[in-house]
């Protein structure tokens, strides 16, 4: 997931543990006055809220990447071909928008399938958690991908990505696990517990965001399959840390405020309905 930083850079794992373990225990429950600040382990990307020990083990936890000739291995090439098609389409086109991981952009991912908008000044704490999860779950693919570097299917296939600028460092950046997806699928299950009423329309978005990497030609099917069960690995530990479970209710008591106003979405959610076919 060759832009989970701002820099443009594949993520260096070991960097960001390190700031991590440094910082850990920096950021405490903030009373009136919003949620406190929480360091950056590069620029614009904060701190999560586990520590290296605690992240789920994706080289422990996933199996490896299709072997040459498998079954498995055939239908990720299918897949990847499959999506050719949808160069240039609306499908496309929502699929460069669900790469760019950069905030404030980023909050307004799932804006469609709550009815309502995610912003820092509406919803502070939901921001927050929105950002620092992205980190966990982005986190916890890494042991894999560092370890099995399998290579991204555009350089396979050598047909174009979505996001052609980020190439260069993708080529760096193990495909397998999906960064993107862990990240997509763990906030699609915890923004399914602040708004359970739209649930289904929430882990839709999820699922589709997973997608997004398929349609980019950015991930295999395998990897965006392996992604999904990180986010929810990492979803299911968050819930043993105390800070991740305090900002939580306050992100759903926020999120009541705002349906209580009648906010709703910033992006146009009937192209986006379109595109997914919805």
């Amino acid at each position: 997931m060759g832009n989970f930083a701002d820099s443009g850079r594949p993520l260096c794992l070991a960097l960001l543990i390190s700031w991590a373990v440094l910082t850990a225990g920096c950021a405490n429950l903030a009373g009136d006055q919003g949620p406190a600040a929480v360091p950056e382990v590069r620029p614009g990307l904060l701190m999560g809220y586990l520590s290296q020990d605690a992240l789920p083990n994706s080289l422990t936890l996933v199996p490896s990447p299709p072997a040459s000739g498998s079954a498995a291995l055939a239908l990720d090439e299918e897949v990847a071909r499959n999506n050719i098609a949808l160069r240039g389409t609306p499908r496309w086109e929502l699929a460069i928008s669900d790469a760019d991981l950069h905030f404030p952009h980023a909050a307004g991912t799932f804006s469609c399938a709550l009815d309502a908008p995610i912003t820092e000044e509406s919803a502070p704490y939901l921001y927050l958690l929105l950002r620092r999860t992205l980190t966990d779950a982005g986190l916890s693919t890494y042991t894999a991908k560092n370890n099995y570097s399998r290579p991204r299917p555009f350089m396979v296939n050598n047909e174009p990505t979505c996001t052609p600028e980020d190439q260069p460092s993708l080529e760096q950046d193990g495909s397998y696990p999906s960064g993107h997806t862990a990240i997509g699928w763990a906030w699609a299950l915890i923004l399914s517990e602040i708004a359970p009423d739209r649930a289904d329309a929430i882990l839709a978005r999820g699922l589709a965001y997973g997608e997004s990497r398929n349609v980019c030609n950015v991930h295999w099917h395998s990897d965006v399959v392996q992604g999904r069960f990180m986010g929810a690995g990492t979803v299911a530990r968050l819930h043993a840390d105390p800070l991740f479970r305090a900002d939580l209710e306050a992100a759903k008591a926020e999120f009541a405020a705002i349906r209580a106003k009648g906010l709703k979405p910033e992006r146009d959610c009937a192209a986006e309905a379109a595109a997914l076919g919805t």
